[in-house]
């Protein structure tokens, strides 16, 4: 039986949605309170067992490499002022068992050829693919959920949760059928389709584990507007070949990729975390709206 060990996290994209603050870096380097979107996501692999950080990047994405890079000046310069505390959280930003490799996407040409820009990694294991931009808070992880059924079933799940019929053209959205608790064996599966036009309302988020078939049937992909190789028909080409799953997990969503869903998932975080929850729950108190 194989195991999920290796995940793909594209983090080529421009982020113009945040611009000017993604002009000179990237988005998913955006905190959330004092963490970055893209710690989150590598801590969230990590809990589900995965030990190889596979991060497709592009131009203005060195930060995200230093980011999970030691430190030496800054370790030392806070080992001599004595601040321990924050020697352990900078330290510790990835436990030593995982590896992070970096592959440089040449051109943005859609979400599927930044996965395909994986295959020489990934071989042909399985494997997880995580958007840094939707955040999901669950416990346990959505990708420990999704690697649980995976290792039951043995075959690809991509994560789905229910939306408003009306916004079903900003997702890919799945035809499947029931099969057990909040999981569907997957149809079909459309690229942003109008409500009139939708199978259904699950819609598929930034939580996918994918055999490595998926590969050879992106490459196959005919490129649509602007070139784009989009993963949806890659998914959609691989029903033909195996059984797809699709899970709707237990857990918030925050689309951190949109500003609103950023200060949501801001505001909410900063209300749980240890040093800043009361005096935040105080100061919003006091605003007048």
């Amino acid at each position: 039986m194989k195991r999920v060990t290796k995940a793909v996290f594209p983090v080529a994209g421009m982020g113009t949605r945040f611009l000017p603050a993604t002009k000179a870096s990237p988005k998913e380097m955006l905190p959330i309170v004092d963490k970055p979107l893209i710690q989150y996501a590598a801590e969230e692999a990590i809990a589900a067992g995965i030990n190889e950080l596979i991060f497709v990047t592009g131009r203005n994405k060195r930060s995200i490499e230093d980011h999970f890079d030691r430190a030496y000046e800054l370790e030392t310069e806070l080992k001599a002022d004595g601040k321990e505390d924050l020697l352990h959280v900078v330290q510790n930003v990835l436990p030593n068992t995982a590896s992070c490799v970096y592959i440089r996407q040449p051109e943005a040409l859609g979400l599927g050829h930044a996965v395909l820009c994986a295959k020489q990694v990934v071989g042909e294991d399985p494997f997880a693919v995580i958007l840094a931009d939707d955040l999901i808070r669950g416990e346990p992880g959505v990708l420990k959920q999704m690697t649980d059924l995976y290792n039951s079933h043995q075959c690809s799940v991509i994560g789905v949760q229910k939306v408003a019929r009306e916004d079903t053209r900003s997702y890919g959205i799945v035809k499947g059928r029931g099969s057990g608790d909040r999981t569907y064996v997957v149809e079909g599966i459309v690229e942003k389709p109008p409500p009139d036009k939708a199978p259904s309302t699950l819609a598929v988020v930034g939580r996918y584990i994918l055999s490595s078939r998926i590969f050879e049937l992106l490459e196959r992909v005919t490129p649509g507007a602007g070139g784009e190789i989009q993963l949806t028909d890659g998914i959609a080409a691989l029903l033909s070949h195996e059984q797809v799953l699709a899970y709707e997990f237990l857990g918030k969503r925050y689309d951190c990729g949109n500003k609103y869903g950023y200060l949501q998932a801001t505001v909410e975080y900063a209300l749980e975390h240890p040093e800043l929850k009361k005096k935040f729950h105080a100061y919003l108190k006091t605003l007048k709206l």
